[in-house]
C-alpha cells in the first residue's frame, strides 16, 4: 500500500464518519422545532429537552472534529503561515502536533474513556431537570471522537513529513465543493444558458483553487 492510498483510507474514515454524524443536525432541528411548537402553541413543554439538545449537538461537534481536520478545514489564526512556503508550513505544523495535537487529544482519549467508563457504571443521568436523561452514552462519545481524530491527526503528520520530502502537500479525498453546488444550482436555471453557466463555475472554481493555494502556501502564478 503507497502512502497516499494509506491517507485516503485514513481521510476515507474521518469522511465516512462526518457524514454519517451530520444527520444528527437534521434530528436536532426537528427535536427543536417539535419543542417550539409543544412550548408555544401546545403549552406542553418537554422537561428533558434542554438535555437532549446539548448532547445531540455536543456529539455532532466532537464527532464532525476529525472530518474537518480531514477537510483542512479548521480554521488558523495565524496569517503568516498562508505566506509560507510547503515545506516551512510542514515543520510548523509538525512540530505543533508533537508539541500541542497529541498530548492533547492522547489526554482527551485517556481523560474521556474513564469519565465515561464512570458514567456507565454508576447508570448516570442528567441531573440539570428532574428526572433527566441518561448520559453515559453520550460521554462514551468523548474517547471514540479523540480516537478519530488522533487516527486523523496520524495522517496529518504522515503528510507533513512526504511534504517535508517533496515540496509538496500530498492531495486530499476530494470531496463536494462549493463550486458543485453553484454547477447543481445553475444547471437548473432556466434563466442561465450553457456558455455563462461554465464561464461561472471555471470562475469559482478559480477562485477557490487561489484560496486553498494561498491557505497552503503554494505558489498563486500556477
Amino acid at each position: 500500500m503507497s502512502v497516499q492510498s494509506l491517507l485516503y483510507k485514513i481521510d476515507g474514515i474521518s469522511t465516512w464518519v462526518g457524514k454519517a454524524t451530520a444527520w444528527l443536525m437534521i434530528v436536532l432541528m426537528s427535536v427543536v422545532c417539535i419543542e417550539v411548537f409543544k412550548r408555544y402553541a401546545a403549552n406542553m413543554p418537554t422537561a428533558w429537552i434542554f438535555d437532549a439538545e446539548n448532547m445531540l449537538y455536543g456529539s455532532l461537534f466532537m464527532l464532525a472534529g476529525a472530518y474537518t481536520l480531514a477537510q483542512n478545514a479548521h480554521v488558523r489564526g495565524d496569517f503568516l503561515y498562508s505566506s509560507m512556503r510547503p515545506r516551512t508550513q510542514a515543520a510548523l505544523d509538525l512540530v505543533l502536533y508533537f508539541v500541542f495535537f497529541i498530548p492533547g487529544i492522547a489526554a482527551l482519549i485517556y481523560a474521556g474513556y474513564f469519565y465515561a467508563a464512570d458514567s456507565w457504571h454508576i447508570n448516570e443521568h442528567s441531573n440539570v431537570t428532574a428526572e433527566g436523561p441518561p448520559v453515559y452514552h453520550f460521554k462514551t462519545v468523548i474517547p471514540i471522537a479523540g480516537a478519530l481524530i488522533m487516527l486523523q491527526g496520524i495522517g496529518e503528520i504522515i503528510r507533513c513529513i512526504v511534504c517535508l520530502k517533496t515540496g509538496e502537500w500530498p492531495g486530499r479525498l476530494a470531496d463536494v465543493a462549493e463550486t458543485d453546488v453553484i454547477g447543481e444550482q445553475l444547471a437548473h436555471s432556466e434563466f442561465v444558458d450553457e456558455e455563462s453557466r461554465k464561464l461561472a463555475i471555471e470562475g469559482a472554481a478559480r477562485i477557490d483553487e487561489m484560496a486553498r493555494q494561498r491557505g497552503m502556501g503554494g505558489d498563486l502564478n500556477t
